[in-house]
């Protein structure tokens, strides 16, 4: 735990965290506590950085204790023992897009540095369980959670799954109320963009903030559910067996990349193991065209109901 005073606690992923940044999207911790927080997020406003206005790409360098990310003509941030985020900007930085880099990368990195598993999805609680649903860019991860919630359920996480082993049993904490999606998402849930901000290079995609639809406790995870595209005109499940579903852990983890880095490939893999022996894990396959997420929440919830 670190100290701090006078300054506003957030929470997230179960974490206390202050910050020289304001995190509108954030929670603010309620009741009495006690000046410890987990996070503290410094911005080092004595050295800004004029020179990563040039690189093109994203750079990240790991050390010991340290996790380096330079996004590209934005800031370079500092992650240090799971517990601090330094900021170093560039000249006249955007905090709309550092916050989205904070609440995102370095979060995920945090936790990978706290050793708890970063899923890379969205998460719905259903009947005092969570479940994961995951899958690469544009899968419709989110555009499913949002169809869940449209249905009456809540959101967990969003973007980063939080993911704890307590007494063998995994489980979910919750991220922070806020989701991402895409104009075409916005559009089939009859939602006008204009109440929302769209993410800095991302035009068509959009922060969703999530009040009364927002779970806010930890939760056992009982299932993941991967997303993949199909040519195939209708919905097919698949139950994953094996190996295969601590490979499907691994692929869907949050910045992968830095497990080797980080010298945290034999935890990620007994962890991997342990969560795949206690849930389901299933493949759904959907068709490329046609906007099939409401199918999709009836598919699942016939399958939980059934105990499959």
């Amino acid at each position: 735990m670190l100290k701090t005073a006078n300054k506003i606690v957030y929470k997230a992923f179960g974490l206390r965290v202050t910050s020289d940044i304001a995190l509108p999207e954030l929670p603010p911790l309620a009741g009495n506590w006690d000046n410890t927080v987990d996070v503290i997020i410094h911005v080092n406003k004595k050295m800004i950085l004029n020179h990563i206005d040039e690189p093109q790409v994203d750079k990240f360098t790991v050390t010991e204790h340290k996790v380096i990310f330079e996004a590209a003509g934005i800031a370079v941030f500092t992650m240090e023992n799971g517990e601090k985020i330094t900021v170093s900007p560039s000249s006249g930085y955007d905090e709309d897009l550092v916050r989205l880099y904070l609440l995102g990368t370095c979060m995920g990195v945090l936790l990978m540095q706290r050793h708890t598993f970063p899923l890379h999805g969205s998460a719905i609680a259903i009947d005092g369980k969570a479940y994961a649903f995951i899958g690469d860019s544009g899968a419709g991860k989110s555009t499913l959670a949002s169809a869940f919630m449209s249905s009456g359920f809540q959101l967990v996480s969003d973007d980063v799954i939080a993911v704890s082993l307590e007494s063998g049993q995994p489980m979910v904490t919750p991220s922070y109320p806020q989701q991402k999606l895409w104009q075409e998402s916005l559009d089939k849930f009859g939602m006008d963009n204009n109440d929302f901000r769209s993410i800095y290079g991302r035009q068509t995609k959009f922060c969703i903030p999530v009040t009364e639809q927002y779970y806010h406790g930890a939760l056992p995870l009982a299932g993941v559910f991967e997303l993949k595209k199909s040519k195939s005109e209708h919905i097919q499940i698949q139950p994953i067996t094996g190996l295969e579903r601590v490979s499907m852990l691994y692929i869907h983890t949050y910045r992968n990349f830095l497990l080797t880095q980080l010298g945290l490939m034999e935890w990620h893999f007994l962890t991997s193991t342990s969560i795949a022996n206690k849930i389901d894990i299933n493949r759904i396959e959907r068709p490329l065209l046609g906007f099939t997420a409401h199918q999709l929440v009836s598919h699942i919830l016939a399958m939980i109901n059934k105990g499959v």
